[in-house]
């Protein structure tokens, strides 16, 4: 990878897209380049607040994707960004696009269920975006979907509109389970980065380099990929949740509207009823018959 610089991190940032790939590609080489995550942070956080008011999401989905997929290496990025963090949610809820507080309360969804920072930092985040309702604080192992609270855990007060459910589809259109081709590359690793019987195979130090950049960049490929499945969990138990909720919202719709269609019937019936006997008696009464057409 590129030797890390200043400058060289603010033309990543510059040129940083809204893309998966866009937001990976550089979370990996900040990752690799951790040593330098105070540097880093500092730099992403200027950069954040001098973006244009539709690229400013982006830079925390960027954050997210560091702070989550680097906790592996070692709790740098974790620790810097946690003093930025609640200012970098303030800034992109006032000066970013209009509707990205439901954004950043996915993203702190899952921040709060994998606990990634301690409830007192989770709470500023949340106080942030208007105190709203966010799910209950669980271990990652331990949300499971076939918990007995698990359609009203986080489920929204309000049943979503058919639009959010739609763009929430087409969003998983794009997950990592579909990414044929980086499975292609995971399958494709050499079988010296995953056995460590084969080490005996390493007589030189020419060879052992060479193997040690293949690993590295195998943990790097396959944390990478894990990251992204694990994101695609969260964000499909969460579609999960929204669609009992909205299935939920139609049951109740139809029952209102069986009920109102039963009530609406009977009276027909007695407004007919009454036509009928008026009809009748306009009929039986002096003065000629009674025309129904009037």
């Amino acid at each position: 990878m590129s030797a890390f610089s200043e400058a060289a991190l603010e033309k990543k940032l510059s040129e940083l897209s809204n893309s998966q790939q866009s937001v990976q590609t550089l979370s990996l080489w900040l990752i690799h380049h951790r040593k330098h995550s105070k540097t880093i942070v500092n730099v992403w956080f200027s950069e954040l607040r001098k973006a244009q008011v539709s690229r400013k999401l982006t830079f925390l989905y960027l954050a997210n994707d560091v702070i989550q997929n680097s906790k592996r290496k070692g709790p740098e990025f974790t620790q810097d960004f946690a003093p930025v963090i609640v200012d970098a949610f303030k800034h992109v809820y006032r000066e970013g696009e209009e509707g990205c507080k439901k954004q950043l309360g996915r993203v702190l969804s899952i921040w709060q269920e994998r606990t990634v920072y301690e409830n007192n930092l989770l709470d500023q985040l949340s106080q942030v975006l208007d105190g709203e309702k966010k799910a209950k604080k669980r271990s990652y192992e331990e949300i499971q979907p076939d918990d007995e609270d698990f359609a009203s855990q986080s489920s929204p007060a309000e049943p979503p509109q058919t639009a959010e459910l739609i763009r929430a589809l087409q969003e998983l259109e794009n997950a990592a389970s579909g990414d044929s081709v980086l499975r292609q590359r995971i399958s494709s690793l050499p079988a010296e980065v995953q056995d460590t019987s084969l080490l005996h195979r390493i007589t030189d130090k020419e060879s052992g380099e060479r193997l040690s950049r293949l690993v590295e960049e195998a943990c790097m490929l396959l944390a990478d990929y894990s990251g992204r499945l694990a994101a695609e969990i969260d964000d499909r138990k969460q579609l999960t949740r929204t669609l009992t909720v909205f299935l939920q919202s139609q049951k109740d719709g139809l029952a209102q509207n069986e009920q109102k269609l039963e009530e609406y019937k009977r009276k027909l019936a007695r407004v007919t009823q009454v036509r009928k006997e008026l009809r009748s008696r306009l009929n039986n009464l002096p003065g000629g018959h009674y025309n129904s057409s009037n």
